[in-house]
């Protein structure tokens, strides 16, 4: 298989792993609307016909074959490593892209050399007027650790009215479509491959923001994403990974004074979290995947230590809120990133 060697200004990578069906249904797509970029498939180890499939229908692009299905970061450090272009652009298989989505981005990140990451407009394939889950118009961290969006706190999603469309400096850019600098990404070690899946993108973020670059969204560019196409959000396993990613990220970049505050509250959190699983259906199963979670947690405390020490802590990043979104969102029942006052 094809080993990139030249380098080139834009590589669009989409990681698979048993993702025949996605890349039938959304690469013909890509190819159309990608214009002069480099467009390469990095498989897992997939045990689908995804690369019989490939090589027949499309023998001109790109593969990167891994030795073992690595996750979804450590498969892309993995693929990347044999990629070489100044723009990285990670796009999930199940992603259709619209047209002239790249060059919005790319316009930017070459007018402005710290833009580190950008993402687009991310929409729901399935409702094409709503935001989608993964990161909508631009991911934000609260005081406890606490991911949410413009266009989307927790579970309540917001209707595209245009109310977004402005680019800006956010916290993290959502991994379903992320475009990141190469250099950059190496600079900082590339995914936590110990992450597998799952908040590893705020994870490199926040490491990126450490070192001063910058993270935004274009939403002139967008973009319509499936979700769950590679892991059901009903799984028992996704909680794990959200849950001990989340902490291990959180360990890792926080600030000594803010880390021992909030570590315990979001211990103390988590454990509510988990029994309120068991109003839910297989809830059990989401309870024991929580305290694995915080278990797991507790035995990479020595590693994690180990990376923590590499990371240059920063406080006052932008896109790091002040404020608790589980207060706003729960307690004060507010349901739309429009409605948080400091934003």
């Amino acid at each position: 298989m094809e080993t990139q060697k030249r380098k080139i200004k834009t590589a669009v990578v989409i990681l698979n792993w048993n993702g025949k069906d996605w890349l039938e249904r959304f690469l013909p797509t890509v190819i159309k609307h990608s214009d002069d970029a480099k467009i390469v498939i990095a498989d897992n180890r997939s045990t689908d016909d995804s690369l019989s499939f490939l090589e027949e229908k499309f023998p001109l692009i790109s593969i990167v074959e891994n030795k073992e299905n690595f996750g979804f970061a450590g498969g892309y450090n993995k693929a990347l490593n044999q990629i070489h272009a100044e723009y990285y652009v990670l796009l999930n298989s199940d992603v259709e892209v619209s047209k002239s989505w790249l060059s919005p981005i790319v316009n930017l990140l070459d007018k402005d050399k710290t833009i580190a990451a950008c993402q687009p407009k991310l929409l729901d394939f399935n409702k094409r007027n709503t935001f989608e889950y993964a990161g909508a118009s631009g991911g934000f961290i609260d005081n406890l650790g606490y991911p949410f969006c413009r266009g989307r706190i927790f579970d309540s999603l917001e209707e595209d009215r245009g109310q977004y469309n402005n680019s800006r400096e956010v916290f993290w850019a959502t991994g379903a479509c992320l475009f990141v600098r190469a250099d950059a990404f190496w600079e900082v070690g590339g995914f936590d491959a110990d992450f597998f899946a799952h908040q590893e993108e705020i994870d490199l973020c926040w490491r990126l923001k450490n070192k001063g670059y910058k993270i935004m969204v274009e939403p002139k560019s967008e973009v319509f994403h499936v979700g769950g196409g590679t892991l059901d959000a009903a799984s028992a396993f996704k909680t794990h990974l959200n849950f001990r990613n989340n902490l291990a990220m959180l360990f890792k970049n926080l600030a000594l004074p803010s880390l021992l505050i909030v570590i315990p509250i979001r211990l103390l959190l988590d454990a509510v979290a988990a029994i309120s699983f068991l109003k839910q259906k297989k809830g059990i199963a989401h309870l024991f995947a929580i305290v694995k979670a915080h278990f797991s947690f507790y035995f990479a405390i020595p590693k994690l230590m180990a990376k923590r020490q590499k990371i240059m802590q920063k406080h006052n990043l932008v896109g790091k809120s002040d404020l608790s979104i589980l207060v706003k969102n729960k307690i004060q029942g507010i349901k739309q990133f429009s409605e948080l006052n400091s934003y």
